[in-house]
């Protein structure tokens, strides 16, 4: 029966779900005709929102294009090659495929996110080279769906916040530390049952052999094959220079060290893309191969460079209109001390579908949601985690956050989504109850 459900879940969302483009083009006309029903918002202020907010994001846009490009190109050097390889060879069947992909994804995205959308996709290319009768949509489904920890671990944007002096919601909750939240017993708990259920539901959405769509490895190969190097010109002495590559691989590697250890600085996406820019450079040994990985690499990023500013424009449609305050302030005129955590997760996880930015949604929700818990009794670090819980949640069912992983594996969102809407209906449930009954 489970695998019914799952095949009319897949069937449900290659049928109905478009392109993610189409996709945040339809959501921006959603946005618009909202804000003008339920804020009574004049059409030409909804029109000048969404433009004021287009351009907010072009700097996490050029981030999210170096985590594939930088990622890409790491992965694609020898020796992470090598690795990679080495650790798909230890899965001898479809079924421990999935189960490795989803456990290396889940853990490399609690470490930092940018991180883990991109190793958790690149792992799951080398899997269907070792495994080829796994169901590609699966695996790179369960490399996706590894990603709805990241908002409970290291890197979470909302944890980090209100443990910074000076955030914006110091007046009212003071300086949380990240021992009340993201190593809570609540959170590690939640990170602990994820680790656990996640690969075992993807394990059980597995399709029957005669129904999984593979992928041909030799295609996958034939991809990362590296080009001949030409010695014609005097140019091309440069262009393969190994000296010139890693000149400036030391420089960055000495910048990393001093990064971490003089600073004491804490491992944002920033330094992620420096230290696989740096790494990629170094150990793709000459110009001239780095450059043909980066060129294979930049082919998957036009999603992320032309569909982020729509998002960014539905972002400021949401906060300019009022329309992220109406939806939080529902689910809070319904909430008792107890249920208030639960529903504070369900309006993060819908105004998340809006505004796929955890920074970005707690400066408009946080505001809200925290004098609201204050009133009912509940205690700021489990609001804020709640929120955080809401935003990661419903990353399951958001192309936005999918595109590096669907552009290194070559898919379409409509080929992923159906398993990962499983997923997002038996994680809600195990998250909901766990904000309210956890210790």
């Amino acid at each position: 029966m489970f695998r019914s459900v799952t095949n009319a879940s897949v069937r449900l969302m290659e049928r109905y779900l478009p392109d993610p483009y189409i996709f945040v083009l339809l959501l921006t006309l959603v946005v618009f005709a909202m804000g003008m029903g339920i804020e009574r918002e004049s059409p030409m202020a909804m029109v000048e929102h969404w433009g004021d907010g287009f351009w907010n994001l072009l700097e996490f846009a050029m981030q999210m294009v170096l985590v594939l490009v930088t990622g890409f190109v790491l992965a694609s050097t020898p020796m992470f090659k090598m690795i990679l390889q080495t650790l798909a060879k230890l899965a001898r069947s479809p079924g421990q495929a999935i189960i490795m992909v989803t456990l290396v994804s889940i853990v490399a995205a609690w470490i930092n996110w940018g991180f883990g959308l991109v190793i958790g996709a690149l792992f799951a290319r080398q899997l269907a080279q070792v495994v080829p009768r796994v169901d590609y949509r699966l695996l790179i489904a369960s490399a996706y769906s590894g990603f709805i920890v990241w908002h409970g671990g290291l890197a979470s944007s909302i944890g980090l916040v209100v443990a910074t002096d000076g955030h914006f919601l110091e007046e009212q909750i003071g300086i949380i530390g990240t021992g009340q939240t993201i190593f809570s017993s609540m959170n590690l708990l939640l990170v602990l049952i994820m680790l656990v259920v996640i690969p075992l539901m993807c394990r059980l959405m597995m399709p029957k052999p005669e129904d999984s769509v593979t992928v041909d490895p030799k295609v996958l190969e034939r991809e990362e094959e590296q080009p001949s190097l030409s010695w014609d010109r005097p140019a091309d002495r440069v262009e393969n220079s190994i000296i010139l590559a890693q000149a400036i691989g030391i420089m960055g590697l000495v910048f990393i060290l001093y990064y971490f250890f003089s600073r004491q600085a804490d491992l944002n996406l920033n330094i992620v893309n420096f230290t696989f820019l740096t790494l990629g450079i170094m150990l793709h040994g000459r110009p001239s191969l780095f450059l043909h990985s980066v060129r294979n690499a930049v082919k998957g990023a036009s999603g992320i460079i032309i569909q982020f500013p729509f998002y960014a424009g539905i972002m400021g449609m949401m906060a300019g209109s009022g329309l992220v305050e109406t939806f939080s302030q529902a689910f809070v005129a319904i909430s008792t001390e107890t249920t208030f955590p639960l529903f504070a997760f369900l309006s993060a996880g819908i105004v998340n579908v809006f505004v796929p930015s955890g920074g970005g949604q707690w400066a408009v929700q946080g505001p809200v949601m925290i004098p609201a818990g204050i009133e009912l009794g509940v205690d700021n670090a489990r609001t804020a985690m709640a929120v955080a819980w809401g935003d990661a949640w419903t990353n399951l069912i958001q192309p936005f956050w999918a595109l590096p992983a669907l552009a290194i594996a070559g898919l379409n969102a409509k080929d992923i989504m159906g398993f990962c809407l499983i997923n997002l209906v038996v994680t809600g449930v195990i998250i909901g109850l766990g904000l309210m009954f956890l210790p």
